[in-house]
């Protein structure tokens, strides 16, 4: 017993360290795909009790919008991947700026909007080239829009990319100052830096240390953290220690290659899941943030890159409604929990001189107390396992997958978990936990 006590002791010591941090102009990302979302006003509140001054959306909700008005934080609104064949056309692109953007830009009172970003990763191979010759012109009438109303010189257009539009060619020998672009996006990624570089907007980039051990066992699993590994990558004297560092530089020397090295970056998403997978966890999400937070505080920058990096954390709050295509962890990228309450300590702000805890949401709404659970004395099991699977296409059982939170359940537990999950989502209608019996 006393060993166990100084174990939780020592893990606790061990989260604490990572309160005393501070990141000037850390942003986030507050994505909004949940059964239950925590009202807009709930949430632009917890932004403030945690000073946070810099919010990445994913659209231009009206409630969310409303919200940030008078609040003074910085936003990026965002058009989805599904309108930028609208955005092709000028008007329409315009029509959108007045309703999302102009509406909003006003002194007392207003949204404080300083980026638009044009689509969320439209080039993923997982897209099959969908949105390939619609970014770009969406892209350039949304910045016209913006020059045309006369609020080009403070508000930028840019589009979120992921990491997969640039690489190192030589896959047994890939370092950072071989970067190029992606040779099947190369063109289109050069006119698109041409275009952010003439309106002097930013390259937006999505860094994704997690992806890099997920369903990938050979990758050398320190490399992922900030604390160092027995093997760096040597890029001509320039030792790499984490893939953090060597994915940025490979960018910055991709926009070198085509003539742009100094074009300023923006990390648009990086964080860690801390559930869904069997590496993500509070431990590692802990590990990540407690390398990260003081790299970003130090604004070292990176061996190609020094100085300070823009940065927005992915994500908020957890979003238990959205597609697990990519992985179970897709639900559980948020700092806080889906009810708005923190994950661990740590800190993303300095508020008058003084390092605080994440605050938690206030004045949360909750359901009932109540439950749904198997019932072990039922006569027929024959349908069991299809009514657990209805139950989890529409809730989140991610945390029953393997390496989860909750895999190490029994049969009936699952049930259990997976019943009252779809109960809960239903708003605890009696005829959600019936299930046949």
């Amino acid at each position: 017993m006393g060993k166990n006590w100084f174990s939780r002791w020592v893990f606790m010591a061990m989260m604490m360290s990572t309160i005393f941090w501070y990141v000037e102009g850390l942003g986030v990302n507050w994505g909004t795909q949940a059964t239950h979302p925590l009202k807009p006003d709930t949430v632009v509140q917890m932004l403030k009790d945690n000073g946070i001054q810099k919010v990445k959306l994913f659209d231009a909700d009206e409630e969310t919008m409303s919200a940030l008005g008078g609040s003074g934080i910085e936003v990026m609104v965002a058009i989805p991947n599904n309108q930028l064949a609208e955005m092709s056309d000028y008007d329409r692109a315009l029509q959108w700026v007045r309703k999302n953007v102009t509406r909003y830009n006003f002194k007392s009172g207003g949204v404080n909007i300083k980026y638009v970003a044009v689509g969320n990763e439209p080039f993923l191979k997982a897209y099959n080239n969908s949105f390939l010759n619609v970014t770009f012109p969406a892209l350039m009438n949304i910045q016209n829009a913006l020059n045309q109303v006369g609020l080009g010189d403070s508000i930028k257009a840019t589009v979120p990319l992921n990491a997969d539009v640039y690489e190192s060619p030589d896959s047994n020998n890939a370092v950072p100052s071989a970067g190029i672009f992606r040779p099947d996006l190369s063109e289109l990624m050069t006119q698109i830096v041409q275009f952010l570089s003439k309106n002097n907007a930013p390259f937006t980039v999505n860094i994704y240390p997690f992806l890099s051990l997920y369903g990938n066992d050979n990758f050398p699993f320190d490399y992922a953290f900030f604390d160092g590994v027995s093997n760096p990558i040597n890029d001509n004297g320039v030792l790499y220690t984490n893939v953090f560092d060597a994915n940025f530089d490979t960018l910055v020397s991709a926009l070198k290659s085509i003539g742009f090295g100094n074009m300023p970056i923006f990390v648009g998403e990086v964080g860690w899941p801390t559930d869904g997978d069997k590496n993500a966890n509070i431990q590692n999400a802990l590990r990540f943030y407690n390398g990260l937070l003081p790299r970003l505080a130090s604004n070292k920058g990176t061996p190609r890159r020094q100085g300070y990096i823009e940065v927005y954390l992915f994500g908020l709050i957890d979003e238990d409604a959205k597609s697990i295509e990519p992985g179970n962890f897709e639900r559980h990228w948020g700092i806080f929990s889906f009810d708005g309450k923190p994950k661990f300590p740590m800190h993303v702000s300095n508020q008058h001189g003084q390092n605080k805890l994440l605050v938690g949401a206030k004045d949360v709404h909750y359901l009932d107390p109540k439950w749904c659970m198997f019932n072990p004395n039922a006569n027929n099991l024959s349908n069991l396992a299809d009514n657990i699977n209805y139950a989890c296409t529409f809730a989140d059982c991610t945390p029953l997958g393997y390496g989860s939170s909750c895999n190490n359940l029994d049969a009936n537990g699952n049930a259990s978990y997976a019943f009252n999950m779809y109960y809960q989502v239903q708003n605890q209608n009696d005829l959600a936990c019936n299930f046949e019996g």
